[in-house]
Protein backbone atom coordinates (compact mmCIF):
# COMPACT_ATOMS: atom_id res chain seq x y z
CA UNK A 1 0.00 0.00 0.00
CA UNK A 2 2.86 2.27 1.24
CA UNK A 3 4.43 1.55 -2.79
CA UNK A 4 1.41 2.80 -4.25
CA UNK A 5 0.77 5.94 -2.16
CA UNK A 6 5.01 7.04 -2.90
CA UNK A 7 3.88 5.81 -6.94
CA UNK A 8 0.48 8.01 -6.98
CA UNK A 9 2.05 10.93 -4.96
CA UNK A 10 5.04 10.81 -7.76
CA UNK A 11 2.92 11.24 -10.62
CA UNK A 12 0.85 13.72 -9.33
CA UNK A 13 3.48 15.57 -8.74
CA UNK A 14 4.92 14.94 -12.01
CA UNK A 15 1.80 16.36 -13.65
CA UNK A 16 1.72 19.02 -11.52
CA UNK A 17 5.37 20.13 -12.99
CA UNK A 18 4.54 19.38 -16.45
CA UNK A 19 1.25 21.51 -16.31
CA UNK A 20 3.33 24.82 -14.73
CA UNK A 21 5.70 24.29 -17.26
CA UNK A 22 3.16 24.07 -20.34
CA UNK A 23 1.54 26.97 -19.07
CA UNK A 24 4.16 29.02 -17.91
CA UNK A 25 7.01 28.49 -19.62
CA UNK A 26 6.36 27.10 -23.14
CA UNK A 27 6.74 29.55 -25.61
CA UNK A 28 3.55 29.51 -27.30
CA UNK A 29 4.01 32.14 -30.21
CA UNK A 30 6.66 34.69 -31.16
CA UNK A 31 6.60 37.59 -33.35
CA UNK A 32 7.14 40.88 -33.68
CA UNK A 33 4.57 44.08 -33.36
CA UNK A 34 5.68 47.50 -34.39
CA UNK A 35 4.59 51.05 -33.34
CA UNK A 36 4.71 54.24 -30.97
CA UNK A 37 5.86 53.11 -27.71
CA UNK A 38 2.64 55.65 -25.54
CA UNK A 39 4.26 54.57 -22.09
CA UNK A 40 7.30 52.53 -20.34
CA UNK A 41 7.48 52.01 -16.70
CA UNK A 42 8.72 50.17 -13.94
CA UNK A 43 5.66 49.06 -10.97
CA UNK A 44 5.00 46.77 -8.70
CA UNK A 45 4.74 45.77 -4.77
CA UNK A 46 7.03 43.29 -4.11
CA UNK A 47 8.40 42.16 -7.58
CA UNK A 48 9.33 45.60 -10.06
CA UNK A 49 8.85 44.55 -13.65
CA UNK A 50 8.39 46.62 -16.93
CA UNK A 51 5.55 47.54 -18.30
CA UNK A 52 5.35 49.18 -21.82
CA UNK A 53 2.44 49.49 -24.52
CA UNK A 54 2.71 50.11 -28.10
CA UNK A 55 0.46 52.31 -30.00
CA UNK A 56 0.02 50.33 -33.72
CA UNK A 57 -0.97 52.56 -36.68
CA UNK A 58 -4.89 51.87 -38.12
CA UNK A 59 -7.80 51.08 -36.41
CA UNK A 60 -9.84 47.99 -35.41
CA UNK A 61 -13.49 47.99 -34.72
CA UNK A 62 -14.50 46.48 -31.13
CA UNK A 63 -17.53 45.35 -31.68
CA UNK A 64 -19.74 46.96 -34.82
CA UNK A 65 -19.74 50.38 -35.69
CA UNK A 66 -17.44 50.97 -33.07
CA UNK A 67 -13.44 52.00 -33.56
CA UNK A 68 -10.51 51.06 -31.07
CA UNK A 69 -6.77 51.74 -31.23
CA UNK A 70 -4.96 48.68 -31.66
CA UNK A 71 -2.50 48.61 -28.18
CA UNK A 72 -0.11 46.20 -27.66
CA UNK A 73 0.73 45.67 -24.11
CA UNK A 74 3.94 44.06 -22.52
CA UNK A 75 6.62 43.21 -20.15
CA UNK A 76 10.26 43.21 -20.26
CA UNK A 77 12.69 40.81 -17.90
CA UNK A 78 16.07 41.88 -19.68
CA UNK A 79 17.79 44.96 -17.95
CA UNK A 80 19.43 46.11 -20.93
CA UNK A 81 16.49 46.20 -23.31
CA UNK A 82 14.09 48.14 -20.21
CA UNK A 83 16.94 51.13 -19.93
CA UNK A 84 16.51 51.47 -23.67
CA UNK A 85 12.78 51.78 -23.63
CA UNK A 86 13.02 54.29 -21.11
CA UNK A 87 14.81 56.37 -23.26
CA UNK A 88 12.61 55.59 -26.59
CA UNK A 89 9.04 57.46 -25.33
CA UNK A 90 7.28 59.01 -28.34
CA UNK A 91 9.46 57.25 -30.73
CA UNK A 92 8.57 54.26 -33.40
CA UNK A 93 9.85 50.84 -32.38
CA UNK A 94 9.88 47.31 -34.22
CA UNK A 95 9.53 44.86 -31.17
CA UNK A 96 10.04 40.86 -31.04
CA UNK A 97 8.09 39.28 -28.63
CA UNK A 98 7.38 35.79 -26.46
CA UNK A 99 3.93 34.75 -26.45
CA UNK A 100 3.16 32.50 -23.13
CA UNK A 101 0.07 30.93 -21.61
CA UNK A 102 0.37 32.73 -18.37
CA UNK A 103 1.87 35.49 -16.56
CA UNK A 104 4.09 35.17 -13.44
CA UNK A 105 4.10 38.34 -10.78
CA UNK A 106 7.96 38.04 -11.07
CA UNK A 107 8.63 38.21 -15.29
CA UNK A 108 5.40 40.84 -15.72
CA UNK A 109 1.64 41.67 -15.87
CA UNK A 110 1.48 40.11 -19.38
CA UNK A 111 1.74 37.07 -21.44
CA UNK A 112 3.92 38.82 -24.16
CA UNK A 113 7.46 39.37 -23.34
CA UNK A 114 9.37 41.57 -25.06
CA UNK A 115 13.15 39.66 -25.29
CA UNK A 116 14.75 41.96 -28.58
CA UNK A 117 14.45 45.34 -30.15
CA UNK A 118 14.67 45.51 -33.81
CA UNK A 119 14.56 49.48 -34.82
CA UNK A 120 13.94 52.44 -32.93
CA UNK A 121 12.65 54.98 -35.76
CA UNK A 122 12.36 58.82 -34.28
CA UNK A 123 8.97 59.99 -36.06
CA UNK A 124 10.32 63.73 -36.16
CA UNK A 125 13.11 63.14 -38.56
CA UNK A 126 12.21 59.57 -40.06
CA UNK A 127 15.79 58.30 -39.41
CA UNK A 128 16.51 55.07 -37.54
CA UNK A 129 17.91 55.77 -33.70
CA UNK A 130 21.39 53.67 -33.08
CA UNK A 131 20.51 51.78 -30.14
Amino acid sequence: MKRFVVILVSMLLLIFAAFFFYRYYFVFGRGAKAGELNFFVQKGYVWKTYEGRLIQTGFKPQNLGGVQSNEFQFSVTDERIAQKLMSSSGKFLELHYKEYLGALPWRGYSTFIVDSIISITDPATGKRVAF
